[in-house]
């Protein structure tokens, strides 16, 4: 879909290199520079088919051999403290000098201006201060963070991809770039609207796991099996509710008929809880997969990354693969299909797609400066310069 798209990525940690791979996977083609005076681990996931550039980013041959590399790019990700790219010469003034098409993606935590900018945190810090971390986890419990997902990857980095996407759209009707200004702290509270929308209905209240989608609602929750395993509860629906506890062999035991229960009044929920994990703690894991297979309960066990991984349907769809070195991944997303050929991007057609992986495998994480001869020398940088770039950064 982005093939003739180059993008440069300048390095940083979560969720621009995040960006940068939702774009290779897309086609892309992604630069990725390791910068040799603070060297990043390679990350086989992240860092997957995207080209290695060794450059010192601080050093004085690196800023005009940056502004020379925009000619050569459609857009640029740097992931730096407000200010830092600028004084490398390498900000967007810098580089939009050289190619006034160019998108410039800029990511960080607290956003580029407001009195906090310049602090330094975490995905953790920023939707702390957010407020979105307040309205995690359950009633009577400190808020729980769910990994960093939130500020570095929901809210930053496909926040990044959207806006660096959305210019180059820009830039092609246009002809002129824009500034992306992606803040964690901002994607992740935008995360939220759905449930800003409720509050505004009278439908969700601050208190947190004392709502419908948060643990509150007994219908919407996990609960622990017989043998330690856990099941994921999502009945909201009436008819999906009925069949619920139906298949679960409860609907002579809830505290009103069936038919007359208004299940969704927060007054009924102590009940059915209790209700509903005694019926379940009596069931082991195995059981309850049997049980609710091919059923409309919304009910699943909750499968392990390794169990996930060998499930038929997701094996079927191939949403998780392994490279030649074994290591696990997601694949590709999201999916594309030409409806006239009934093809999946990867040249596979649709037929063929149960039997096969329906994408385009990334190639491997470079090493670092895997590519650098090869792209400087494609950029238009002479032999001569690129010994007296590499030499600088030896």
């Amino acid at each position: 879909m982005l093939e003739g798209i180059r993008v440069l990525d300048l390095g940083g940690i979560g969720p621009g290199p995040y960006a940068s791979m939702l774009l290779a996977d897309l086609g892309a083609e992604v630069i990725r520079v390791t910068r040799t005076s603070e060297p990043q681990p390679v990350n086989p996931v992240l860092d997957r088919g995207k080209k290695s550039v060794c450059l010192d980013l601080k050093s004085p041959h690196a800023s005009p051999a940056l502004a020379r590399l925009a000619h050569y790019v459609d857009a640029v990700i740097e992931g730096f403290r407000p200010g830092v790219a600028e004084r490398l010469g390498a900000g967007p003034a810098d580089l939009m000098a050289a190619n006034p098409a160019l998108v410039y993606g800029r990511v960080t935590g607290w956003g580029q201006t407001g009195p906090q900018s310049q602090q330094p945190g975490h995905d953790l810090n920023y939707i702390a201060a957010s407020g979105l971390l307040s309205r995690l986890g359950r009633s009577g419990e400190a808020p729980q963070f769910p990994v960093n997902l939130l500020g570095d990857f929901g809210g930053g980095g496909m926040q990044l991809a959207l806006g660096i996407v959305s210019g180059l759209l820009r830039a092609q009707r246009t002809g002129h770039g824009t500034v992306v200004d992606a803040a964690m702290m901002d994607g992740a509270n935008h995360l939220w609207s759905m449930m800003f929308g409720f509050e505004a209905l009278g439908m969700w209240n601050d208190r947190r796991g004392e709502n419908l989608l948060d643990s509150g609602a007994p219908f919407y929750d996990v609960y622990p099996t017989a043998d330690g395993g856990h099941l994921g509860v999502g009945c909201i629906e009436p008819q999906f509710f009925a069949e619920f506890v139906t298949t679960l062999g409860i609907a002579d035991k809830l505290p009103a008929p069936l038919a007359e229960l208004s299940y969704r009044k927060p007054e009924y929920w102590p009940a059915l809880r209790e209700l509903f994990s005694a019926a379940i703690a009596a069931r082991t894991t195995a059981e309850l997969a049997e049980l609710f297979d091919g059923s409309d309960a919304c009910a699943t066990v909750v499968l392990s990354m390794d169990e996930a991984e060998a499930h038929p349907h997701n094996a079927q769809r191939a949403f998780l693969y392994r490279d030649d070195a074994g290591v696990r991944q997601p694949a590709p997303i999201p999916r594309f299909a030409d409806l006239g050929e009934t093809t999946w991007s990867g040249g596979r057609s649709a037929a063929d797609a149960s039997a096969t992986e329906p994408y385009r495998r990334p190639a491997p994480a470079a090493q670092p400066g895997e590519h650098t001869d090869e792209v400087l020398t494609a950029a238009g940088f002479s032999a001569e310069e690129i010994a007296r770039l590499t030499s600088a950064t030896s």
